[in-house]
């Protein structure tokens, strides 16, 4: 399968379905190719008849206004870019409302991902996770003459 996106556009957007006890929700999600697992927000996944409240487990999770636990929920299906998968494992967690948050990225470094709520807050800590990351490759020079 291919489905083409032009990441010099920004944020990717995918149309994605997920199935529930008691119906369906098409939402739009943020492609993040370095991320380890999904977050979704309560609202939709209440409307289909997750009830996070009565999730058997918790995971503790970073955002940018601090450390919170978002509830394990399993969804009968998601579907997206063409894919289904059954009992697929997402957190339930929303961001506050009206919150000028600032999300950005190292495109060449994936996993490089960072949220802020200021611009600066932001800059900052993408130059600190970025740095990290350099750190941690076993060949680093060639992108450490690119950012430093």
């Amino acid at each position: 399968m291919t489905l083409p996106f032009d990441p010099k556009q920004g944020l990717v957007i995918v149309r994605t379905e997920l199935t529930g006890p008691s119906g369906n929700a098409l939402l739009r999600f943020a492609l993040d190719t370095g991320a380890t697992g999904t977050i979704v927000n309560a609202g939709p996944l209440v409307a289909i008849g997750y009830d996070p409240a009565l999730a058997p487990s918790r995971v503790q999770v970073t955002t940018g206004s601090g450390v919170e636990f978002a509830a394990r929920v399993e969804l009968m299906k998601l579907a997206a870019l063409g894919q289904e998968r059954l009992g697929f494992l997402v957190l339930c967690h929303t961001l506050p409302p009206s919150r000028g948050v600032w999300i950005g990225w190292i495109e060449v470094v994936p996993g490089v991902n960072c949220q802020g709520e200021t611009r600066v807050e932001l800059l900052e800590t993408l130059r600190i996770t970025l740095a990290e990351a350099v750190d941690l490759m076993p060949h680093p020079l060639a992108l450490r003459s690119r950012f430093f």
